[in-house]
């Protein structure tokens, strides 16, 4: 088990069972000795769609309750509903759900009563588990009961969502709804068909199918260009497996940038500062009034960002990762309510604010994507990539300028580097191109960016085969 970018990750079959009830016990003893909680105090569980979920979830309950928690079931919920849930209630939450990593992996993301933990929380979380194993865990646990309370976690979330618009706002749009097995798929048609939106649903699976919006795969792609030339569509939307990232694409099918999402919903709120990682696209500083910091990749990051963003004075803070996923630190008032802080990642936001922009302006969403001064950016992932091998990579590339000047070698002459999180490299011909190891799966991630569409396609194609190459031979 390892905390990664967003939670804690591993094997669907690792986790089951003893691993997390112990790292469940270890969170709840951190919550007790910390005082950030009492036993007999709520504490919320929420969960994806992947097969393993329900039992993850049933052992965190024991866990949990046999340590004086009254434990509340929000089911299968988008992280984003728990998460409000949670702070609504002043209650701690534990979403079991993999994100977009395939079903044989599976997690766990833990929130605190007043919001998502922090690397400080993550350390301590894991020692105290560490701690727990050493000293002897006991397992199997007797049975818990949790009390249901799924219909008032989506109904509060679904609130909130509704009166981010107008009415009406989307009369006109046609919009299709991927739905696959994402835990946002039902809750996403009621919002748009509420917002006067035609819509076409398509593609619900029974079976977990990992969507990374982040790199989104060319399967993917292709049945979504598809159901754009099937159903005559204006748009398409969907989500991760637990509803924190979006997915946009326009009229042709093709998918819109995360980072583009969360830069539409930021000018969408009028934020006087947003938080960003440095994998987000580099032209995002010119597209609005607003201040920007860059951070290291992982919600925590952005979190902490947005935490010294309010330190420093600014009322209207907003984050989002290159995912999509976008967090609102500050309080805003919109549309005659005011929209509470919901610091974590959401996927409904971007997608409504992009798809109202749309609506109003009366264009296209390839337009609307075309009118911001961004590079054009791609990204991919090498999947199955053992966590040794990118670390040995890492270190060889930061070890020497003339090592990372030999393996670019065929790509480009370095002209500057940043080494926040992963390393970023800028060209001479003012092409970027970024390495990071995932930071939750075994897997080896590169960003690109080029003035042009085929110039990123092509970067990106050697940067992969220049990691390939390497650790071949290495």
């Amino acid at each position: 088990m390892k905390f990664g970018t967003s939670g804690l990750r591993g094997l669907s079959e690792d986790l089951k069972g003893r691993a997390s009830a112990l790292y469940a016990t270890a969170f709840g003893r951190y919550l007790l000795e910390s005082g950030r909680a009492k036993a007999g105090d709520p504490i919320l569980v929420g969960r994806d769609f992947r097969d393993s979920s329900p039992q993850i979830s049933a052992d965190c309950i024991k866990a949990l309750g046999r340590l004086g928690f009254a434990m509340i079931d929000c089911g299968t919920i988008p992280t984003p509903a728990l998460a409000l849930y949670g702070l609504h209630l002043g209650a701690a939450s534990l979403m079991i759900t993999g994100s977009h990593i395939p079903a044989d992996r599976n997690g766990i993301k833990f929130y605190r009563p007043d919001g998502e933990i922090d690397k400080a929380d993550e350390a301590a979380i894991t020692a105290a588990a560490a701690d727990l194993d050493r000293t002897g865990f006991e397992w199997p646990l007797g049975d818990r009961q949790a009390e249901d309370q799924s219909v008032e976690c989506l109904a509060l979330f679904t609130k909130r969502n509704a009166s981010l618009l107008p009415a009406n706002a989307l009369a006109g749009l046609k919009v299709g709804v991927y739905q696959h097995s994402t835990v946002a798929r039902d809750l996403m048609v009621d919002l748009l068909q509420h917002f006067g939106g035609e819509v076409k649903a398509f593609a619900r699976s029974e079976h977990f199918i990992p969507v990374d919006t982040e790199a989104v795969s060319e399967e993917t792609i292709a049945l979504l260009k598809q159901a754009a030339r099937d159903h005559g569509l204006d748009a398409i939307v969907s989500a991760d497996g637990d509803g924190d990232r979006p997915l946009v694409s326009d009229e042709t099918g093709t998918p819109l940038r995360g980072d583009l999402l969360g830069l539409i919903a930021a000018n969408f709120l009028g934020a006087d500062a947003v938080v960003t990682p440095v994998t987000s696209n580099s032209g995002i500083e010119a597209s609005g009034s607003f201040s920007v910091i860059r951070t290291r990749v992982g919600s925590p990051f952005v979190i902490s960002g947005m935490q010294e963003a309010l330190a420093s004075g600014k009322t209207g803070v907003v984050g989002f990762e290159a995912n999509g996923g976008t967090l609102v630190a500050s309080d805003f008032n919109l549309n005659g309510t005011t929209l509470l802080a919901l610091p974590t990642r959401d996927c409904f936001l971007p997608v409504l604010a992009t798809l109202a922009q749309a609506a109003a302006n009366k264009r296209p969403l390839s337009s609307i994507a075309s009118g911001y001064a961004l590079l054009f950016a791609a990204a991919d992932r090498l999947e199955n990539f053992p966590v040794e091998t990118s670390a040995k990579l890492m270190a060889h590339l930061r070890a020497s300028p003339a090592n990372l000047s030999d393996f670019l070698q065929p790509i480009g002459e370095v002209d500057s580097t940043s080494d926040i999180d992963g390393l970023r490299v800028t060209l001479a011909d003012k092409r970027i191109i970024h390495f990071r190891p995932s930071g939750n799966a075994p897997e080896m991630r590169c960003y690109v960016e080029a003035e042009t569409e085929s110039a990123a396609t092509d970067l990106l194609a050697a940067g992969l085969k220049r990691i390939r190459a390497w650790a071949s031979a290495n």
